[in-house]
């Protein structure tokens, strides 16, 4: 059973891939590979009345079983574009993509991922998303005073900026225009430094609780510390179901509880890490994310190949 993991293979996140496969292999129930592939060198063939192949370093994605999409580099408008059709026209082939091209689009906007999870009646933070100054300067004094800018594209805390002083947010908000961006503001939520990550895999789950006391945000990128957790059924039951509508078979939920206990549904990551997870709850996250991808690719060939109703929207 072979795997193309689209990221970096050096990062720990492939090795512990390879060895989470010499782990499942040691029985003999599975014959598990996987192989690390850059986004960066994607490249797509047309011919006359066929879509297809696709390739990467050289090596067809037709000659794996599933693809793990474990990075989305930075990159123009075009070439993200490009990367997540490739993956729409090679589902559509029949191949299984973890995360589908479209959890990915969903979950990697701010905007459509909130508003999607919002429009189900799911509890998000308070946010305004503009485009000018002037409507943003409104938007800082709608929403209280006290917000977080944040870019709609991104991860790990990166970019994301408190601004409580009026004189701050005139400043930031401009530059923003200037640069053309989007601006995205939420109302600060105030809490206790900690937030909740649920690890959806499937159907199951692993979760932490992040704590940071030296910064509101609580990214163990950016500080934090992890924290064994255990999370009851109705925060279980939320992050699957906010999985479930951002499409996303793997999924971080990152959950904050307010001052009332109320749950609120920050983010919704398709492209989870599980390093500070592992070594926090003493589970082997790992090797679950290879048994995992073992169960998808063999329910894959058990079942008729079908077009993709899902990547029938590009």
């Amino acid at each position: 059973m072979n795997i193309a993991v689209l990221g970096n293979p050096l990062s720990w996140y492939f090795s512990d891939l390879q060895r989470a496969a010499k782990l499942c292999n040691s029985n003999g129930a599975s014959d598990l590979n996987f192989t690390s592939l850059p986004f960066s060198t994607l490249q797509a063939k047309l011919k006359t009345t066929q879509a297809g192949p696709i390739l990467s370093a050289g090596q067809s994605l037709d000659i794996f079983d599933a693809i793990l999409v474990r990075t989305m580099p930075p990159g123009s408008l075009e070439q993200v574009v490009f990367r997540m059709n490739a993956l729409h026209l090679y589902e559509r082939a029949g191949g299984l993509v973890l995360n589908g091209a479209r959890a990915i689009e969903i979950a990697v906007d701010k905007y459509l991922s909130l508003g999607l999870l919002a429009e189900a009646g799911i509890n998000v933070p308070e946010t305004i998303v503009c485009q000018t100054a002037e409507e943003a300067l409104e938007a800082f004094e709608a929403l209280g005073g006290d917000v977080v800018l944040k870019p709609v594209f991104g991860g790990e805390g990166r970019g994301i900026t408190r601004v409580s002083d009026p004189a701050l947010a005139i400043r930031a908000v401009r530059m923003l225009e200037q640069l053309e961006g989007i601006i995205y503001l939420q109302r600060f939520i105030p809490h206790d430094g900690s937030d909740i990550r649920v690890f959806v895999l499937g159907d199951k789950t692993f979760s932490m609780r992040r704590v940071n006391t030296n910064d509101w945000r609580t990214n163990i990128s950016l500080g934090g510390r992890g924290e064994p957790y255990d999370a009851d059924s109705s925060l279980i039951e939320l992050a699957k179901r906010a999985a479930e509508i951002c499409q996303a078979d793997i999924a971080g939920v990152d959950i904050l509880l307010d001052h009332s206990g109320e749950p609120v549904v920050l983010e919704v990551n398709a492209v989870p890490g599980w390093r500070g997870l592992t070594e926090v709850i003493g589970q082997d996250v790992g090797y679950e994310v290879a048994q995992y991808l073992i169960k998808r690719v063999q329910q894959q060939a058990s079942s008729p190949s079908q077009l993709s109703t899902e990547s029938s929207t590009l």
